[in-house]
């Protein structure tokens, strides 16, 4: 495997990296102490192709492979995941899936506006009571002559409150895993009502809401996929979105590295910079092994999605750098706020919030316990969510 990025994904990821540090970074801490973003970011986000690459262009993509993706979401979770996590759900999740599985009506009608960074998606698959076992969500769409009636509740919604469109999973029969369907909802409609989450420990910036569909009509044109294929959809759409966690996660713990191997050469005690402190060298230096590890097992993920990889070969890859890069980034993070000692502990630096922010990337788009499992079925043929 060629561990070099050539030179298309390299020009990414050097755009990426300048667009972070000029239009991120310096506002970073006001939006997390705002408990929200910007969202004339979304429009930058639009103008430099962030929010359409891996989208064929006539619906106004930009030609990029999975590896020089997952480099630009690298970058922008260095600088800010609250912004990361509005390209991995919209662009990621949600115009991909649009891409992989509408009709040609869906696709001229979505993403050209997604791409542009007109409309922002929103994935809504999880439920107040249901998380890691998706396949039993009890949101229902009911068919009524040639509409669907939606009705159910979707909780912890990236982009929930900003979304122009939803893609809703509800369940069309109960026959499990294989009786739910994919909805493209528009988030104006009569009876689809978005709340904010707010008092988050981390991702503060970010849209994340409660969404209530009640009596919610939409035609069978809205039907993303084959009736009962929903659950399938979202599958593959999470395995590429591990990816695109691992790969923000890895990005949020180089951000901290950095913080901490710059404040370690400027910070002195006992007459010299705490630098030159062995420990000190070790929380760095572990810190940066683990950074490292991180980032090749993102871009082998992201490779082997680029060569076409099988199903199940690619999601043990994708849940292998999901569960790492995502325990790293707390691990990172943790070293980095012990450097920083007792600054660290305020918003005044940056360490803080890179803390605050790595701890749900061990959660959502499946905890490091589920990653484990399917991980350790793919070692021993055993699947350990079956009752046996």
């Amino acid at each position: 495997m060629d561990l070099e990025l050539n030179e298309t994904q390299a020009a990414f990821r050097k755009m990426a990296a300048e667009f972070v540090d000029a239009e991120i970074v310096p506002n970073v801490r006001e939006w997390d102490r705002r408990e929200e973003v910007d969202l004339g970011i979304v429009r930058r986000l639009g103008e430099l192709g962030f929010l359409a690459l891996g989208i064929p262009e006539e619906y106004g993509g930009v030609e990029c492979d999975m590896v020089g993706y997952t480099t630009v979401i690298e970058e922008l979770g260095r600088g800010d995941s609250s912004v990361r996590g509005i390209v991995s759900v919209s662009l990621g999740l949600v115009a991909k899936s649009i891409a992989t599985h509408g009709t040609e009506e869906q696709r001229r009608e979505w993403l050209p506006q997604l791409t542009s960074g007109e409309a922002l998606g929103c994935f809504a698959l999880t439920e107040p009571g249901t998380g890691s076992d998706a396949g039993s969500l009890i949101s229902r769409a009911r068919q009524d002559g040639a509409d669907w009636v939606l009705n159910g509740q979707k909780m912890f919604i990236t982009n929930g409150t900003w979304a122009k469109v939803a893609l809703v999973f509800a369940r069309t029969s109960d026959d499990g895993g294989r009786g739910v369907t994919a909805f493209l909802v528009p988030t104006d409609l009569p009876g689809f009502t978005a709340n904010t989450i707010h008092g988050k420990l981390g991702l503060r910036g970010q849209a994340t809401a409660e969404l209530v569909l009640e009596d919610v009509r939409v035609p069978d044109s809205a039907r993303l996929g084959e009736v009962g294929k929903g659950l399938g959809i979202a599958l593959g759409a999470l395995t590429k979105g591990r990816i695109s966690v691992a790969a923000g996660a890895t990005g949020l713990a180089q951000g901290a590295l950095n913080a901490a191997v710059k404040y370690a050469g400027e910070r002195e005690q006992f007459g010299r910079p705490i630098a030159a402190f062995q420990l000190v060298q070790e929380l760095l230096a572990d810190s940066a092994v683990e950074v490292e590890a991180a980032r090749l097992l993102t871009w082998r993920a992201a490779a082997m999605a680029d060569r076409g990889a099988g199903r199940q070969e690619l999601a043990t890859a994708a849940s292998m750098a999901k569960y790492h890069a995502s325990e790293t980034a707390v691990k990172v993070s943790n070293n980095a706020l012990q450097v920083f000692g007792g600054y660290g502990y305020t918003d005044e630096t940056p360490v803080g919030k890179y803390v605050r922010d790595a701890r749900v990337l061990t959660l959502y788009e499946g905890t490091s316990q589920m990653q484990k499992l399917i991980i350790g079925r793919a070692l021993t043929g055993i699947d350990a969510l079956v009752p046996r």
